[in-house]
């Protein structure tokens, strides 16, 4: 699987492929399945159906690598409009927002990225919810985690995002496995160097296994970002192991993928987060969960078929 994520992910960058997918309107259809949409309305609406259905919800403006700092405004204005829109609908108790630092400026400039997050968290704050830095390639790790650090002087409650493939999240684990800390562990979806990241699929499973023991041992609140049954039902089993009961810890998945399974977990007690994406620039993130879960792309291609 791994030859063909490195395609996926080197798809991500390429211009004519991104054109080609984002013109066809059958691909536009498709891409629903993953991407709530582009308009604010659109990322509210659909968070009101899954809070109706008992989950909760974690929104993210899709954007990044932002080299300007018009467009992280953009960003942040984005961000605004969407908190006050869930506190106006009663859903801001049920869904957060995720944000990616190099969507409001951090690689201009890691104050800036910094002063636009915090701007996020304190409209969060007014309206009744949290906040959650999303993690993206290596070179950002260091960084991200110096903003989230000066962020939760204020505000505690600020989410931190780390990835089981880097050789070392567990050390992150450790750390940040401390009370009130928010931690959402995924297997991360860039392409990484095999000096920083483990490249072998069985060992970012092991990876993912004892970094979600350091946190289950811990005294934060641990969200696993997994939609793998295997670690679903491993996680659930340690959980009680560790004293853990549910909502003491919760389950994240993204939205479009195994919604029955999100429902499942739910309806047995679990607290279950969807990560629903929005917005116009869905391709890179389209792109990172084929690659990510590749058998997704068989799906999207026979959507396309039958679509056509």
């Amino acid at each position: 699987m791994y030859p063909l994520r490195s395609l996926i992910l080197a798809a991500a960058g390429n211009q004519t492929i991104r054109h080609m997918v984002g013109s066809a309107p059958v691909s536009r259809d498709v891409v629903r399945r993953y991407v709530a949409g582009e308009t604010t309305a659109d990322a509210v609406a659909v968070t009101g159906r899954l809070v109706a259905a008992g989950l909760t919800v974690t929104l993210d403006y899709l954007g990044e690598d932002t080299t300007d700092t018009a467009l992280a405004e953009r960003t942040v204005q984005a961000y605004l409009e969407l908190l006050d829109a869930l506190e106006a609908r009663g859903l801001a108790e049920r869904a957060e927002v995720s944000v990616k630092l190099s969507a409001v400026g951090q690689l201009l400039d890691e104050r800036l990225a910094l002063d636009n997050a915090g701007r996020i968290c304190a409209a969060a704050q007014r309206c009744g919810t949290t906040v959650t830095l999303d993690m993206e390639d290596h070179t950002t790790t260091d960084s991200t985690l110096r903003v989230l650090g000066e962020l939760r002087t204020r505000w505690p409650w600020v989410g931190a995002v780390l990835q089981a493939y880097l050789r070392r999240t567990l050390d992150d684990c450790d750390r940040l496995a401390t009370a009130g800390s928010r931690v959402r562990l995924c297997k991360g979806a860039y392409a990484e160097p095999p000096d920083v990241a483990f490249a072998d699929a069985h060992e970012v499973d092991l990876s993912y296994v004892r970094c979600a023991m350091a946190l289950l041992g811990g005294d934060g609140f641990p969200m696993f970002a997994t939609h793998d049954p295997r670690l679903v039902r491993l996680l659930g089993e340690r959980a009680g192991e560790y004293g853990r009961k549910p909502g003491s810890f919760e389950f994240q998945m993204l939205y479009g993928i195994r919604p029955e399974e999100q429902l499942r977990l739910a309806q047995v007690g679990h607290t279950v987060r969807v990560y629903v994406p929005y917005g116009g620039e869905w391709y890179g993130y389209l792109m990172r969960r084929l690659a990510e879960r590749p058998a997704n792309l068989a799906f999207f291609l026979r959507s396309l078929a039958t679509r056509g």
